[in-house]
């Protein structure tokens, strides 16, 4: 269980809030772990994230625990360091990336940043992937 209002917890709030990227760390067939940034959404207990049927997709199906975590930025003196463990699964419950109102609100730029329409978008990232986190740690 994570607590959310202790001194940390709130940090880690405000990043879930205010972040861009996060960093999805899935597990290789050969055990490796595999970092990608990530686009996501907070709903307040689960992490949203779309993807290309791609290696992350296969590996999750596979290992689905995995790992997020946001950069720091030292320059900006932004040093916290927030890492959340848990279970990521491949949902069919949940409108495509295009439909999703909150993930529209957060990327319609980024999306036209990679010269995509929202429906091209919804298209090549197809794959809805919900992370529920179990525990977070950090500094």
């Amino acid at each position: 269980m994570i607590d959310w209002s202790s001194p940390f917890g709130r940090k880690a709030k405000r990043h879930l809030r205010q972040e861009y990227v996060i960093w999805l760390t899935t597990v290789g067939p050969d055990g490796t772990p595999q970092p990608r940034p990530v686009w996501f959404t907070w709903d307040g207990e689960t992490f949203m994230i779309y993807s290309r049927p791609d290696h992350k997709v296969r590996h999750i199906q596979v290992h689905p625990r995995v790992a997020l975590n946001f950069n720091t930025d030292p320059e900006t003196g932004d040093t916290d360091v927030i890492v959340f463990t848990g279970t990521a699964a491949v949902v069919t419950d949940v409108p495509p990336a295009n439909q999703n109102r909150a993930y529209m609100r957060k990327y319609r730029a980024g999306i036209s940043g990679l010269k995509m329409t929202p429906a091209q978008y919804g298209a090549a990232y197809s794959v809805a992937i919900r992370v529920t986190p179990e525990r977070v740690r950090g500094w």
